[in-house]
């Protein structure tokens, strides 16, 4: 194993920032926020200001962000057929779902597979947006209202979807719109307040932030999904259980870091193009996913021909370089990946996915060039000796 190592890993997990560290240590010893004594109170503060601090990161309301244990909870708490708009039920008859989504989304949450329309995307990951008007035109809301979801940039290729567009769509066909904001939140920029999406997810360890700790984030407030976990009450009713204050208090800290390191994105992206300019003056043949499309400025997705993804993730990995095949969730199961099949890529060996940050040093990317050299070297071996 090398003795210094790079991680090239951030859309797995990002770092645990210090600041969001340093939050969840001032949190252990806190007391209960549901106690009404100073003690609670205080703890309850806390609770309070990482709501405001993860509220601002997609210009969205304090009031409106509901808790969870992860961003895999809240998708489960939002897809769901039963909805409530004060004591009145409201069903969503259907869900609407991409077929390159993280599989959170793509499982269909509560509703029964009957009820999960799956729409495809193009050979860069961009969904069909006739087929999602299609779809959500023969919709019969005699039934019940429509439900969409969709990722906002997929983890793997790092494609960015146009939200904007899919919203008017939705919006237009009288459905709802709940978005997987999981990657693209401080990467990019979202404004709840100007219309992006009726609902979005969002995951504190992928910006820097404790696991355990994910967010639902509301439009308004008028209508919710009937709750996942019932339990005391917390979260206006809306998600039952504790709160679990250090993971929050770190999840706000982190949001407070993501949304000013917005204006370093530029920096991201450099250390993003010196890779992929190393990979394609080393493996020539290099197929990189999704550069017909807007990327996030951190990913890169890419296949070497004739290499299996796997057999390249182990051998960066005992070069001293962390990245993933695939998604973290599921980047350790033998198989294609389900992005690359909903691109049209179903033969594929797999593909390696490089996903930078904001400490990602030009050491670390000295270090992916090394790998790299000797992963090619030991290819073009075998093609001669073949």
């Amino acid at each position: 194993m090398a003795a210094r190592r790079a991680y090239l890993d951030y859309n797995a997990s990002a770092p645990l920032l210090s600041a969001a560290r340093e939050a969840m240590v001032a949190a252990f010893d806190a007391a209960n926020p549901s106690s009404v004594h100073a003690e609670g109170r205080a703890a309850r503060r806390l609770v309070d200001n990482a709501r405001r601090d993860v509220a601002a990161l997609v210009n969205g309301k304090a009031e409106h962000v509901v808790f969870t244990s992860g961003a895999t909870e809240a998708a489960s708490a939002l897809l769901t057929p039963d909805w409530r708009m004060g004591r009145g039920a409201i069903g969503m008859s259907r869900l609407y779902v991409c077929e390159a989504d993280h599989p959170c989304l793509l499982n269909g949450g509560r509703f029964p597979a009957s009820q999960v329309t799956r729409i495809g995307v193009d050979a860069d990951g961009i969904v069909n947006l006739d087929a999602l008007t299609a779809a959500l035109a023969g919709h019969d809301k005699a039934d019940g209202l429509p439900l969409v979801a969709i990722h906002a940039a997929n983890n793997e290729t790092g494609v960015i979807q146009p939200i904007d567009r899919i919203a008017e769509i939705v919006k237009a066909e009288g459905g709802i719109l709940v978005v997987d904001a999981v990657q693209a939140a401080g990467r990019v920029s979202i404004d709840m307040a100007a219309g992006y999406a009726d609902y979005a997810i969002l995951s504190s360890h992928k910006i820097g932030g404790p696991k355990g700790a994910g967010a639902i984030v509301a439009a308004a407030d008028l209508m919710m999904p009937t709750p996942l976990i019932n339990g005391g009450g917390q979260e206006k009713g809306h998600r039952g259980g504790t709160e679990n204050l250090p993971g929050i208090a770190g999840f706000g800290a982190a949001a407070r870091e993501a949304l000013a390191g917005l204006k370093a994105v530029g920096a991201v992206r450099q250390r993003r193009d010196e890779a992929e300019a190393i990979l394609k003056t080393l493996v020539p043949d290099v197929e990189i996913f999704g550069t017909g499309a807007p990327r996030l400025a951190n990913t890169t997705f890419f296949a070497i021909p004739g290499v299996k993804a796997e057999t390249a993730q182990i051998a960066f990995d005992l070069a001293g370089v962390a990245l993933s095949a695939g998604s973290a969730c599921s980047s350790g199961k033998v198989g294609p990946s389900h992005v690359l099949k909903a691109m049209g890529h179903g033969d594929s060996l797999g593909a390696l996915r490089v996903s930078v940050g904001a400490a990602t040093a030009a050491e670390d990317i000295e270090l992916f060039r090394t790998a790299l050299a000797s992963i090619a070297a030991r290819r073009a071996g075998r093609e001669k000796a073949a």
